[in-house]
Parts: C-alpha cells; structure tokens; sequence
C-alpha cells in the first residue's frame, strides 16, 4: 500500500495537488513538514503531522521535520482570532531542543536515504536582511494572491485585524518550501489542512522563481463526535512531555475517548493494520464495556509517546485509584510522579519525627490530617469498616501507626470508602 492510499483508509488525507501521488509511486521522494516551537513540547494535536511523517518513512520515502526557529519569532495567522505573543531568541532555542528530541522519539533520524532529517528555518534566514526579502521574495508573490487566502480572509473580517508581521508569514513559509525544494530536494509538503494555503503559496513561489514543480498533501483536521475540538481537556492541552502532562494523565486522556472517537482514532495514532483493526472493533463490539478499542489505542500510542514502562505504571495507577489494584507500583516511582498520581487528592504533611514514635489512627486522621473532621466522624467509619490505610482494612481505633508502614519510607495512602483517596508525606 503507497502512503497516500495509506492516509486515505486511515481517514486521514483532505487535500493533495494534482500529480502529487503519481510521484511519490514512482520515486523516493524527501517530503517536509514544518513545527513552530511556540513552546518547548509538542501535544497530541501536532500527533495527526508526526503520523503522516511516520507513514511518509514507512512507505520509503525521507521525512524531513522543519522545526521553525524563524518563523516561530511570528507565528501562523492560520485561522488564529488573536495575534500571538512573541517569542525571545533564547526561549525559542531552548524551544527548538526540545522539539528535536521529542521527535526523534517517533522517527528515524540519520544519514541514510530513507532516515529523517531535522532542519531549522532560522539557520537560512538569520542572515536574510529585510531589504533582501523583500526584493528577493517579496517580489514573487501578489499582494492579490496573499490577500486571497481563506486564512487571511477570516482574519481582515474580524475585530482585531492582522498585523504586517503575521501578513508577510505565508511569505516566509512559502520560501521555506522553495528553499527545501531548491537545496534538499524536497519535493512534496504536508500538513493540516489549514496549512494549504500556506503549503500553495510555496509551490507558487518555486514555480515563479525557478519554473520548478513541487506537489502538496493535506491532512484532515481532528475533531471530537460532538464537535469539540481534539487534544483538549477541562485542565488544558494533553502534552507530549511527561512533566507537563504525565504518562498516565496521557493514557487517561485516550481510554476516556468515546467508542466513535476511539474507532476512528486507531485508525489515525496506531499503525496497527486495518487486518488488526477490524478484529480489534469487532471484538470491541461484542462486549462495548470492556472497552477494547479505548485499551488497545491508549497503549499503542502511550508506548510510543513515553515508554512501556511508562504504560504500565498508567495501567497500575489507573487500577489502583479505579479498581483493586496494589500500592506496589509506586515504589518505583519518583516523589514528582508519585504526587502526579494523586493529583487532585486532598494531601496533608505530617512531622516523620512523631510518626517514628506512633500516632493514635484517630489522632492521624482526624488531627494531624484533615481525614474526618472529628474523631468522632473518624471513630464510627473505622468501626463500620470504610477506611482502609496503604490498601488494609482499619477497624481498631486504639491501633497506632508509625513510620515503618510509610511507603518507600515517605507515604501513607488513605481510603476512605471506595473512591475517596488521601495521601499523606511524612517529612
């Protein structure tokens, strides 16, 4: 199967200029795909372009990841309501490193023909003075064409405008393209399909200036069944980097999709075959509670992005904190990821010193920890069975606690009834 015929049964292809596939079926071809580093992690909206780049190498061709040090100091206008803030030249590198090292995560970077390849759009236009892009560039493209862009269009229509800064944008990543095409050879861009007036622009531009010929793909944009927009949740973007979205916040976010969301992202953020995914649907469609589709798409994609470590520390946090599960898996844990694990659990601090000398449950819960607002509240659910301390039932209110039962010597893990967690740091 080629890649174009790969991105459609995937759902994923939108848009692709004429001729563009006929090429890629009958040479190997280095094809682009451009990152702004606006900050220093990619998120699972960038994951449809990291997909295609995958399936770009897949096929035998050679990916070339553009990570914009340039255009990143602007930023797209691309169907944006507000102009971004601008960036400074230490934060955008500090930017361009990180973006460099998640990508490698997802593809084969190297010398060889089908290896990826990492470029950074600031390296040619550092010493690109203005009057020269102007003269140079400035002349290639109408201000007619630009001002016909759809994305450019919705911009002028609304409140805030669009400032000469962002305008000249389609200019910049269209001499991308040209400068790619003119000194790698790279004959095709992709992205989404917001980009494709972007992505014309360039082919524009190399057909003017050198009556070149270069060829463009578009992927579709992602949305939830109900509309909302893919890669969102109540607390923000779910992130690619562990520190900023943990691994198991990670594969949360894909076991919690629906089952029309789920079936039609393994599609796009697996590269399962459609052999397996039929299977995999169908199975999933005997028994819909099990949720198969969501499990199986949450690993695949948690491995990929993190580690399988990272998945399976995911799965026992998730059954610990939904289900039965043991306390055994945060031994491995660092104190960050152990607090990440309990992230939105009422926590408290106590002094290690007296717990080594033994705390009465009822002082441990309802005085040194706001566990139960009384000991009286504390007293008659320890009675009734409803609290459990490091995964073991309490029902002896005289018992006392001490230090050799804190966990990696640091924490104790109160429940009480079934979903009500506490975590509580001896320090």
């Amino acid at each position: 199967m080629n890649f174009v015929e790969e991105l459609r049964w995937r759902g994923m292809l939108q848009d692709i200029m004429p001729g563009t596939e006929d090429l890629l079926n009958k040479e190997k071809v280095s094809g682009y795909i451009g990152f702004d580093p606006t900050g220093d992690s990619l998120h699972v909206g960038h994951l449809t372009q990291i997909m295609t780049l995958i399936h770009f190498q897949n096929a035998g061709h050679k990916p070339v990841a553009l990570v914009g040090g340039a255009t990143g100091m602007i930023g797209d206008p691309s169907f944006k309501s507000a102009e971004r803030n601008l960036l400074d030249e230490a934060t955008l590198n500090h930017n361009v490193a990180a973006l460099k090292n998640q990508l490698s995560k997802f593809l084969n970077f190297g010398d060889g023909d089908n290896d990826a390849k990492m470029v950074n759009n600031y390296d040619w236009f550092k010493d690109f003075s203005f009057l020269d892009f102007i003269r140079d560039v400035g002349k290639l493209i109408t201000v007619n064409y630009m001002m016909s862009k759809d994305s450019v269009k919705k911009r002028l229509e609304g409140d805030n405008g669009l400032s000469f800064t962002e305008f000249t944008y389609q200019l910049i990543q269209g001499y991308d393209f040209y400068y790619l095409w003119k000194h790698h050879n790279c004959k095709v861009q992709m992205g989404g399909s917001d980009q494709w007036g972007n992505i014309v622009t360039g082919s524009e531009m190399i057909r003017r200036q050198d009556q070149g010929t270069a060829f463009a793909v578009t992927t579709q944009l992602i949305k939830k069944s109900d509309g909302q927009k893919f890669g969102k949740t109540e607390s923000g973007a779910v992130w690619l980097d562990a520190k900023k979205t943990s691994p198991f916040k990670y594969y949360q976010f894909w076991l919690n999709a629906t089952d029309d969301d789920a079936k039609s992202w393994i599609k796009i953020f697996t590269l399962k075959s459609k052999e397996e995914l039929d299977a995999i649907i169908a199975e999933h469609d005997t028994a819909p509670h099990l949720r198969t589709v969501q499990k199986a798409l949450a690993k695949d994609i948690t491995i990929r992005t993190h580690s399988l470590e990272a998945y399976e520390t995911a799965v026992k946090t998730s059954e610990f904190l939904f289900g039965n599960g043991s306390l055994e898996f945060l031994a491995n844990l660092e104190h960050e990821a152990v607090l990440d694990v309990f992230d939105g659990v009422p926590q408290f601090t106590i002094s290690k010193d007296e717990l080594t000398e033994g705390i009465n449950i009822l002082d441990l819960l309802a005085v040194k920890a706001s566990v139960f607002a009384s000991k009286g509240e504390a007293k008659k659910m320890l009675t009734g069975g409803g609290v459990s301390l490091n995964k073991e039932k309490l029902s002896d209110i005289e018992q006392t606690i001490s230090a050799e039962q804190l966990i990696n010597g640091k924490y104790l893990v109160v429940q009480k009834g079934k979903k009500n967690y506490f975590l509580i740091t001896a320090e």
